[in-house]
């Protein structure tokens, strides 16, 4: 056998197939897959995101990113009518709450619990209960599903309260709501016209708050 010969049996032949490069395992496409376990932390209401902050820092300067991986607050997008008009405002889902991802020791454990801001974990501060499957993949949302996801209607106004019509034939009229369409994005106001209260379908954007 030649040398070349035996160099291509070596290398698969120097004209051989390349060989495959393997593939890449799928990422997780739901956060309860990834490493550690979700536990949830109470915070002041309206300090939700300084406390993450300080969470954030404390987790380098403790060196704990092998045992706490991601410090999360859930939010939704809701649209509200602001001056007549459909504006899209991100809203925090748990008031108060915050998602933490961490392998749960006691020096783990100790750097959440005494991060400033946070007032214990739910489920008891002693031992804490990590979120179920389906608590988790409700809470975080699905890959798949999270793009799916449409903006929640939030009304600025209930049924039974008193608004004004700002647009078309009734402007400038007062009537109180007698319902209320998200799907449709249309109220049913009751309006005094000669005299009786007469209900008119009227869009999100004709109304006012008075």
């Amino acid at each position: 056998m030649s040398e070349v010969t035996e160099l291509e049996d070596q290398v698969g032949g120097a004209e051989g197939e390349p060989e495959e490069e393997p593939t890449p395992a799928p990422k997780p496409t739901s956060p309860y897959d990834l490493p550690g376990d979700w536990y949830v932390i109470h915070s002041y209401s309206g300090y939700e995101n300084k406390v993450k902050a300080n969470l954030e820092t404390r987790i380098k300067s403790m060196h704990m990113e092998d045992r706490i991986f991601e410090v999360h607050i859930p939010m939704e997008d809701v649209v509200e009518i602001k001056n007549g008009k459909k504006v899209t405002v991100p809203r925090k889902v748990f008031p108060g709450y915050i998602l933490v991802r961490m392998i749960l020791d006691d020096d783990s454990w100790y750097a959440v619990r005494n991060t400033p801001g946070v007032t214990g974990f739910v489920g008891g501060n002693n031992k804490p209960t990590p979120l179920s499957r389906r608590e988790v993949e409700r809470f975080l949302g699905v890959k798949e599903e999270a793009e799916q996801v449409k903006p929640r209607f939030k009304p600025a106004w209930e049924v039974g309260e008193s608004v004004r019509v700002v647009t078309g034939p009734f402007a400038d009229f007062n009537g109180i709501i007698e319902d209320i369409n998200l799907d449709q994005s249309k109220v049913t106001v009751l309006v005094n016209i000669f005299g009786r209260d007469t209900p008119v379908e009227l869009g999100f954007e004709d109304i006012q708050k008075n």
